[in-house]
């Protein structure tokens, strides 16, 4: 997945959902994609579209979300989280989700500091801070309800 474009990787969502509703075996990334997807209902007509949704621009400032980019941090959270990268990041989400009342509603959040960590990586041409991404996820932790 490293070595493709962005058309590619899009494509590559949208043709494990096109093999899931085709009931077609899924390799083991397509099947962690699929059940990224089977989260959010609220793609399945935009990956359905094919072409459409791989070609389209997404622009933050027309209030649209990035469906590529917001299934991208499930799926790089989801690695993180099974390598327990950084150290303690698997207890931390844990700890969110009992805080937020689910593991999804965990990860969303999550979400927010993992952009901000990769973004500030970006922008500083380092690699991500991984214990600002820590102290970011540690106080959603500590939030109250």
């Amino acid at each position: 997945m490293f070595d493709l474009n962005r058309d590619q990787l899009r494509g590559f969502y949208v043709a494990a959902w096109k093999k899931h509703l085709a009931a077609q075996p899924l390799e083991p990334l397509e099947a962690q994609v699929v059940e990224i997807i089977l989260l959010h209902p609220e793609y399945h007509a935009l990956l359905a579209s094919g072409a459409d949704a791989v070609a389209r621009d997404y622009t933050a400032a027309f209030g649209e979300q990035n469906p590529f980019l917001h299934m991208g941090l499930h799926l790089a959270l989801r690695e993180q989280l099974a390598m327990d990268r950084p150290p303690g990041l698997r207890a931390l989400y844990q700890a969110v989700a009992v805080r937020v009342g689910d593991e999804h509603s965990a990860a969303h959040r999550i979400h927010a500091c993992l952009a901000e960590a990769l973004w500030q990586a970006q922008r500083q041409q380092t690699l991500p801070d991984e214990q600002a991404y820590l102290t970011c996820v540690r106080g959603l932790a500590n939030l109250k309800q």
